[in-house]
């Protein structure tokens, strides 16, 4: 049996589009002599859905939309994933389901059993759990169907299972001869690697081959990588599709293992890539063609500057240099060498002038000494010029803050937090240094000055952002420790860590959640990222 694993970017919403992304994989799947081409989750309406699931045309539309995809399949098997109704008089009345059509019609329908709950995942605010799992006969085989989150409760993988149910179990009792799991997974660092660990040991504990196409592309804060694959009974890898881009991957029954399969390379390069493709996407299927980067002449906005480049194309991004009375001389020079390394068209409109207007206009009622609030207002005056850019060009704004800034707060609200998107928000300031030194790879586009200088917001003379904060070493190693791996004080400080430090760290983290639930969407690239994965009231006395 040959399947063709249709690895597809789908935009949510855009039914038509959708349908004829999958129809070129069918044709293509149908030309390449398969025997069944397998579509991606939720592939007819895009993944996440999210409350449009309540708009009842919405759903009316993409059960149109399944109807148009089946008129125009023909003798060869297509799955695809989409929005079911639930017929039943209780629940929420929609299933995460997918089709099985042949021959202009919808033959059988599966639905999702497991419903995700945690990190982005809201499912059963919008779906109800399948009861059944099922077993179809296509060329010969007796397929089972699964999908996403159903093949994630292997019983001897997790310390604690989330669900009682194990779909894969029943599916194996049914008597399924090969696994077909349909999956929307976004992208998170290692996460690749954990997809493959439980399929090759499903694969191995029930003697069954399993098949696993995914979604790739963003669609907001979510980038999703493909990297569709297959294992064999035995668990061996023997086929995989590619990263980060659309794929139709073959695999047959008697394939062999892989001989070098492509391995994750290290955190930087995955990373890179997925920021690549989620500002692209970002801003392809918000309608904006071009972006606006602040370039400070530091590591966040020349990384930055660099991911936009190679996302939207280099006639396509703007920097703008702002220096303030506090900016140093190498900042501008700096900057400006990145616009040119990168081939970018490059402003400078200094701020000094609008800076002294506002002192001025505030010096009878801000009587006390200088504090921070000046600081503020600089990036205040940064924030409007940049959309006053955005306004005049229809430029998207690409805000440059990295994780660690946002976790503790060090960043302006209004300032330089303004944007539509966070491209480094889930990035962690020593892993932008890593990035800064993959994007140099091949030559030096980060001018050396740039990464090598203490991070600095010069909006104070001689200031550094040691001056506020710890060595980002530490920082980030108790920030991942908190935010990613959830633990709690006493076991950081456990771990060897002062208690001070992360009391002060996790106080910081907590106290400016007000400033991240007013930021612009930023992209997901760790396993906890701030935003819709990460919920804390604001209103709270506990830290």
């Amino acid at each position: 049996m040959k399947v063709a694993l249709a690895q597809i970017n789908p935009t949510i919403g855009d039914f038509r589009g959708n349908v004829r992304r999958i129809l070129r994989a069918v044709r293509r799947a149908e030309r390449g002599g398969a025997d069944l081409c397998v579509c991606p989750e939720m592939c007819i309406t895009g993944y996440p859905t999210r409350d449009l699931l309540l708009n009842r045309d919405f759903v009316d539309d993409n059960l149109k939309a399944l109807q148009r995809l089946a008129a125009e399949v023909g003798a060869m098997p297509v799955v695809a994933g989409f929005a079911a109704r639930n017929r039943s008089s209780f629940g929420k009345g929609l299933f995460n389901a997918g089709a099985l059509i042949r021959n202009g019609a919808v033959r059988r329908v599966f639905r999702k059993m497991l419903l995700p709950t945690y990190d982005v995942f809201d499912e059963r605010r919008y779906f109800d759990p399948a009861c059944d799992v099922t077993v179809a006969a296509i060329a010969g085989r007796r397929v089972g169907f699964a999908i996403c989150e159903d093949i994630w409760n292997p019983p001897e993988f997790w310390q604690r299972r989330f669900y009682a149910a194990d779909p894969v179990e029943m599916l194996a009792g049914k008597g399924a001869e090969l696994l077909i799991a349909i999956s929307a997974s976004p992208f998170a660092i290692g996460h690749q690697a954990l997809r493959r660990s439980i399929a090759s040991r499903i694969a191995a504990r029930h003697g069954i081959p399993l098949c696993y196409v995914n979604q790739t592309g963003g669609n907001d804060e979510l980038v999703f990588d493909g990297n569709s694959f297959a294992v064999d009974a035995g668990g061996a890898l023997i086929a995989q599709g590619k990263a980060f881009s659309e794929d139709l991957v073959f695999v047959c029954d008697d394939d062999p293992p892989l001989a070098s399969p492509r391995r994750e390379g290290p955190p930087e390069e995955s990373v890179c890539e997925a920021l690549i493709l989620g500002v692209r996407d970002y801003a392809r299927k918000c309608g904006f063609r071009d972006a606006v980067v602040g370039l400070s002449g530091g590591l966040d906005s020349a990384v930055t500057a660099c991911i936009a480049a190679r996302a939207l194309g280099r006639g396509h991004v703007r920097g703008v240099a702002m220096p303030s009375p506090y900016s140093s001389r190498g900042s501008v020079r700096d900057a400006r060498l990145l616009a040119r390394n990168l081939g970018i068209d490059f402003s400078v409109v200094p701020i000094s002038p609008v800076y002294r207007a506002y002192l001025r206009t505030l010096a009878p009622h801000l009587r006390r000494r200088r504090d921070t609030t000046e600081e503020n207002i600089q990036a205040r005056i940064r924030g409007n010029i940049l959309m006053a850019f955005s306004n005049r060009y229809g430029a998207l704004v690409l805000s440059t803050g990295n994780k660690s800034e946002m976790a503790v707060g060090y960043c302006t609200l209004y300032g330089d937090m303004a944007g539509g998107l966070a491209v480094l928000s889930d990035v962690p300031k020593t892993l932008v240094y890593r990035l800064a030194r993959h994007l140099n790879r091949g030559g030096e586009l980060i001018p050396a000055a740039s990464i090598a200088k203490p991070p600095s917001a010069e909006l104070r003379p001689d200031q550094t952002d040691q001056d506020t904060l710890p060595p980002y070493e530490e920082l980030d190693a108790v920030l991942s420790r908190y935010v990613e791996k959830r633990q709690g004080p006493a076991e950081i400080v456990a771990a060897g860590y002062g208690r001070r430090l992360v009391c002060d760290i996790i106080r910081k983290v907590e106290r400016n959640e007000y400033k991240r639930q007013q930021a612009p969407p930023g992209l997901k690239v760790t396993s906890k990222a701030f935003g819709s994965g990460r919920r804390i009231p604001l209103a709270q006395r506990y830290y």
